[in-house]
């Protein structure tokens, strides 16, 4: 026969373990203060104060260090870029001294033959003409251009005055006669031309 202390009514609550607190299942919103661990619920503050991993700050490293290998590419390809346009430009400038200390040992027969030209002694036809027509050939294909005439401005870069004459009416340095034509190959100048220069009259 069973004793009443024995018996326990039903509906009653269990052990202390099983034992659950109104607050407990309460749903409702975090207390003030917390973050939900809900990724959804991420504010801005949490994303730009969130500690950066190790994979993030190596592949910022990498694209850091690429950056600055292209600019050190680019600047290394623009420093021999310039360096080829100078060594050309050299290249250029020694070839064109080269053919003009080569030239100048023609010039002394050019103005022979010009000489023998104002004095009509270059007929057409005759052995002399024909030979200065090949030395002129050959300087024209070599590049040597003659420069010098009268009435053109003075310029001391390109002339050489051996005579300087008052001239009435002229306001500024000209050359009034050429006595020897200049020469040039390209940038080279060969030799300034020989002049008379008139001048305004004091």
């Amino acid at each position: 026969m069973a004793h009443k202390d024995d018996e326990q009514p039903q509906g009653s609550g269990a052990g202390p373990d099983e034992t659950t607190g109104p607050e407990e299942n309460t749903s409702g919103p975090a207390p003030s203060g917390e973050q939900t661990p809900d990724a959804e619920g991420l504010t801005i503050e949490d994303i730009l104060g969130a500690e950066q991993t190790p994979e993030a700050a190596a592949e910022g490293a990498s694209s850091d260090k690429e950056a600055s290998l292209l600019i050190d590419l680019k600047r290394l390809q623009a420093e021999y870029a310039n360096y080829r346009r100078r060594t050309e430009e050299q290249r250029e400038r020694e070839i064109e001294r080269a053919k003009g200390e080569a030239v100048k040992g023609l010039l002394p027969v050019m103005d022979d033959l010009d000489r023998a030209e104002k004095h009509g002694d270059l007929v057409e036809g005759t052995p002399f003409s024909a030979i200065g027509d090949k030395v002129r050939a050959v300087a024209e294909r070599l590049g040597v251009v003659s420069y010098g005439t009268a009435g053109e401005p003075f310029d001391p870069q390109h002339h050489e005055a051996i005579f300087q004459a008052p001239t009435p009416g002229v306001t500024q340095a000209t050359v009034l006669e050429v006595v020897e034509v200049g020469y040039r190959l390209g940038s080279v100048e060969l030799r300034p031309a020989k002049v008379v220069v008139a001048v305004p009259v004091e």
